[in-house]
């Protein structure tokens, strides 16, 4: 119930107006959001990497409506990418399509966001795209593989709570695609997504097994588990020992702001941690959906609102 009420706040234009406004819902947000600049952001990074801790690097923003918002979309990602660049700092970026135009047409989409692949691979980076609601899944997976044919520093993200995803991961092994394996952040109807959470997670196991098997690690479809639940992070923990698979044929991904303890004890372990690490104006989405995955987060907020 508090997460679909969090999922539909995440949409509310008007809810968004206000807390553009509101200077203690920005103070709030900055637990998850590393700032409003890419100096912000990089500072963020840069202090992650003392840590031991690689970063993905996410400039906030969904559904353009535009060629032109677009196309400037794209532009401050290439300005983080030369800041990364020039900066020296372990990070690669994270982008949603429907940021870089994907409502405005599968080509133009792909064009534009065939800069930012093509100056990350010139840099030495990579790019994830990130997946968004089940609406977008099959045209996000046809930019991926039209970019794949060019460039091979391109990954995507799955989400293990949709039907679909064990047939998508299947294919992407055999193409060899880097995966972020995660639960899945939307509002999905029963039936294009697991309802129940028990069921969530045991298809986000039976996927893991699949993406460090033999095949999916020969074919450099490497995995990057995105999970901050401590019970599939120690069964993948668990497999990888039993199968005897090293620490570096994969990593763990966690979002900026949440389990900080944990993500450093990983990183101790010798576990490779990215924590996707997130910047812009455009927070407020982003913000709602971290709101609505963990009760905890909520009353983190609420304790904290009335300290100095």
């Amino acid at each position: 119930m508090l997460r679909a009420f969090f999922l539909f706040l995440s949409q509310s234009q008007r809810l968004k107006r206000w807390t553009a406004r509101s200077r203690l819902a920005q103070v709030a947000a900055r637990r998850f959001v590393a700032g409003e600049t890419i100096e912000q952001a990089i500072e963020v990074i840069r202090a992650l990497n003392a840590r031991g801790i690689v970063a993905t690097l996410d400039h906030l923003g969904e559904n353009t409506e535009t060629e032109t918002q677009a196309i400037a979309a794209a532009d401050e990602y290439l300005v983080a990418l030369d800041h990364i660049a020039q900066s020296g700092v372990q990070s690669h970026i994270s982008i949603k399509l429907t940021q870089l135009g994907l409502d405005l047409g599968t080509d133009f989409c792909r064009q534009n966001v065939a800069r930012l692949v093509g100056r990350a691979r010139d840099i030495g980076s990579f790019v994830r795209i990130d997946m968004e609601s089940s609406a977008y899944t099959e045209r996000t997976l046809q930019v991926l593989r039209d970019l794949r044919r060019e460039f091979d520093n391109v990954g995507v993200v799955i989400q293990a709570y949709l039907y679909r995803s064990r047939a998508d991961v299947q294919a992407l092994i055999a193409e060899g695609v880097p995966v972020r394996l995660c639960k899945g952040a939307y509002k999905e109807p029963a039936d294009v997504a697991f309802p129940k959470k028990a069921d969530v997670d045991q298809n986000m196991l039976d996927l893991m097994y699949l993406l460090l098997s033999d095949q999916a690690r020969q074919n450099g479809a490497r995995l990057a588990m995105a999970t901050h639940d401590e019970k599939i992070i120690r069964a993948t923990q668990a497999y990888a020992e039993a199968h005897q698979i090293s620490r570096d044929a994969f990593e763990f991904q966690m979002l900026y702001g949440i389990r900080p303890a944990l993500q450093q004890r990983l990183a101790d372990e010798g576990y490779t941690v990215r924590v996707y690490v997130p910047y812009g104006t455009e927070w407020y989405p982003y913000y709602m959906r971290r709101l609505a995955e963990r009760p905890a987060n909520v009353w983190f907020i609420l304790t904290n609102l009335f300290k100095r």
